[in-house]
């Protein structure tokens, strides 16, 4: 992705991958790819030098793509480009799945919170949410992406958080983030520490765990 602010426009090339990241790759033995909530914006989806569709943009002439598709080409992207590294070998490459936020009222600049103080219950939670739906597309592509690689090269796993973070909308700094730049709104996207995110750990754990025996 490239330029844009908080609420701007952004351009998402689907055919060229961060230089930066990608001189980085080979000295890595473990890596988790995640992202998702950037989706959420206006973006031009690029591929051969052309827009190939866009995210929000309402225009006429481009074809509004939705955000899963968008979603879906990135993870993609990243995934094969991985499968192709040529000085991968042992690479283990985990997929961290949509964490969704829990905005009540609004949405983050409409006054939108997250005051809950306990837990959903597990009938309480949609399965088939839009957020759900994120995380089973990013899960698609990872799976797709270890049937076409070769696996004593790169190993390919998932850290599925999707289902079990719908159900802690308690979990959130809200109100109590202390944002000096942004006074005013609510913090329903990331995690307090200690709070439900030290459940990924645990996962990651036995995730390394398994993977070096």
């Amino acid at each position: 992705m490239s330029n844009g602010t908080f609420s701007g426009v952004y351009d998402l090339y689907l055919d060229k991958i961060d230089n930066s990241w990608a001189q980085k790759v080979p000295e890595i033995d473990f890596a988790i790819i995640s992202n998702a909530h950037w989706f959420f914006r206006p973006m031009y989806l690029h591929k051969g030098g052309k827009v190939m569709g866009c995210v929000y943009c309402n225009e006429e002439g481009v074809e509004e793509v939705g955000v899963g598709f968008a979603l879906r080409m990135a993870f993609r992207a990243a995934f094969e480009y991985i499968n192709g590294c040529e000085k991968c070998k042992g690479m283990v490459t985990l997929l961290r799945t949509f964490s969704p936020a829990h905005f009540e009222n609004g949405s983050w600049n409409t006054g939108g919170g997250c005051s809950r103080t306990s837990p959903l219950g597990e009938g309480e939670v949609d399965l088939a949410s839009f957020e759900r739906q994120l995380g089973n597309i990013q899960v698609e592509e990872m799976e797709r992406a270890k049937r076409g690689g070769d696996m004593r090269v790169v190993n390919f796993g998932a850290l599925d958080v999707t289902t079990a973070m719908l159900m802690r909308p308690d979990g959130h700094p809200g109100a109590h983030w202390g944002n000096k730049w942004m006074k005013g709104y609510n913090d329903c996207v990331h995690w307090c520490l200690p709070g439900p995110i030290d459940a990924w750990n645990d996962i990651l754990l036995a995730v390394l765990v398994r993977e070096a025996g």
